[in-house]
């Protein structure tokens, strides 16, 4: 299967796809451009707003961490489970890293573009499908395509929402207790995302990785309460 192919003339109705965005676009100002999400009234107001403070957390904070191969300290079901996805900039062809929720299933991994299609990551699919996931425990390269098929949706979409926890809970809700229209609306609003596994990626412990980092800072950290101690130690006779 192509990744990101546009699907049959009638699909188009029903999942919008990247091919909807012209080559080189803009976005749109930061208060149209989220216009037509599928989030209650006072979610898309805040939607801005938290794309921006998303940007600044990730930046900050979530990219080195899972970098540093400290993802596991950082999966719980209230907190949800993060991995790292690299793409290749559409325009400047480096790479770009960006953490996000995630759900495994069927041999794949699941992830959502949950600004819509106008999401960085999402477009800079359209341009390069490759890409490299870093999970908790394990690396791998992979081929990213959308989601077109609406059993396949149903099925995953709803695990990868729980798999989001208290996120998932807040922003979209309870699926289960859902209205058919409620359930449309994010079928056609939030691309779901497929990558299949197609070989090995660079992880946090292997060269190029960080984690030597954190090993590094906690063998100093012993080493400096060892030499402490033993002073101390020294002092009292």
């Amino acid at each position: 299967m192509t990744a990101f192919a546009p699907g049959p003339v009638g699909l188009a109705t029903s999942r919008p796809g990247l091919s909807e965005l012209p080559a080189g676009a803009r976005p749109a100002r930061p208060a149209a451009r989220f216009v037509g999400l599928p989030y209650g009234p006072r979610m898309s107001h805040s939607l801005d707003p938290l794309h921006r403070a998303f940007r600044f957390v990730n930046r900050w904070f979530a990219v080195p961490v899972l970098s540093a191969g400290l993802g596991p300290l950082l999966s719980t079901p209230l907190a949800g489970s993060l991995m790292l996805l690299r793409t290749t900039g559409r325009r400047s062809g480096l790479p770009r890293v960006v953490p996000l929720g995630y759900v495994i299933d069927d041999g794949a991994v699941y992830c959502c573009a949950g600004f819509g299609t106008g999401t960085a990551w999402y477009r800079n699919l359209a341009a390069d499908p490759r890409v490299e996931v870093v999970l908790p425990t394990l690396a791998f390269a992979g081929v990213a395509e959308t989601v077109t098929d609406r059993s396949d949706w149903d099925r995953v979409f709803p695990a990868f929402v729980r798999a989001l926890g208290l996120v998932g809970r807040l922003t979209v809700g309870d699926l289960s207790s859902a209205d058919p229209e409620r359930v449309e609306d994010l079928w056609r609003g939030l691309p779901l995302v497929r990558i299949r596994p197609t070989g090995v990626a660079t992880g946090p412990a292997d060269p190029g990785g960080r984690l030597w980092v954190v090993v590094q800072a906690a063998w100093l950290l012993a080493l400096f309460r060892l030499a402490t101690a033993i002073r101390r130690r020294l002092r009292r006779r």
